[in-house]
């Protein structure tokens, strides 16, 4: 549950490795939250639960890092638990079993954030039909099947939010990211229908939208117009739990240029440039 003050106190972290997850969290546990779950593919558990005596130095690792690694950074930033779940994407039958193990570590989960994915390049997918499928796994159907588990556990609970991380690229489908665009765009319409289900169980979806966010996922990709920092997604997140926000645009111009974008007609679509 929610503190005394009413701030975040257990989040998970669903991709315990994502630069934007793991910046939301950190923000979150500077506001107040304190018992984290970190679910990330291959994880190891070396030390769960409360901080050592000894780690109490421990700088935050802003590199990309291990799922160790984030969970000593959260713990500098002044979580008391921080703990390691291994999760995959591409194996929804374990998706239930990763939210239940996350609630037996900290209880009611406050806050579930969708921070999974991965961007790839078109030019693969145009030739690799495979890898295309594949990313199509991970950028939507593996979050399909963790959201039912979520939500399943939020409606049992009467209380708590899930952030869904989709996209701008969701919003109209370009031809020089379509399939990341189109995975994310039926994310974004699941991550909807989920949170109609959910009216008037307590629980409910937070659907966070930003445009280009330089990360080392996004490294390979030119910069587009209205970018977000990292930072600026982490305190757009903070701001719409604190106020209940049911669609977060990051940055906030994006909802009108976006709305532009839905009216452009095909023709001049298909003109953008890649």
């Amino acid at each position: 549950m929610r503190n005394s003050v009413g701030a975040v106190d257990s989040v998970l972290l669903l991709g315990g490795r994502s630069e934007i997850g793991l910046a939301i969290v950190e923000r979150l546990v500077r506001d107040g939250a304190r018992r984290i779950v970190l679910a990330a593919r291959n994880a190891a558990v070396p030390r769960p639960g409360p901080r050592e005596p000894e780690a109490a130095e421990t700088a935050p690792d802003t590199s990309p890092q291990t799922a160790a690694q984030a969970r000593e950074r959260l713990l500098s930033a002044g979580a008391v638990e921080v703990h390691l779940v291994d999760f995959d994407a591409a194996e929804p039958g374990t998706h239930t079993d990763v939210v239940a193990a996350a609630a037996k570590f900290v209880g009611d989960l406050d806050v579930v954030i969708d921070a999974f994915g991965v961007l790839g390049e078109q030019s693969i997918y145009d030739s690799d039909p495979v890898a295309a499928a594949g990313a199509a796994t991970a950028n939507f159907t593996g979050h399909v099947s963790t959201g039912v588990a979520v939500a399943a556990r939020l409606r049992e609970q009467g209380h708590g939010t899930f952030v869904v991380i989709s996209s701008v690229a969701g919003v109209r489908v370009r031809r020089a990211n379509y399939v990341y665009g189109a995975a994310k765009a039926g994310l974004d319409g699941f991550a909807q229908g989920l949170d109609d289900a959910l009216y008037g169980t307590g629980a409910r979806v937070m659907i966070v939208r930003p445009g280009y966010v330089p990360t080392q996922m996004s490294a390979h990709v030119s910069a587009a117009p209205f970018p977000a920092a990292v930072p600026e997604v982490a305190d757009a997140v903070a701001d719409g739990l604190r106020t209940g926000a049911g669609v977060v645009w990051v940055p906030r111009k994006l909802k009108v240029v976006s709305a532009c974008m839905r009216m452009l007609p095909r023709a001049v679509w298909r003109r953008l440039p890649r």
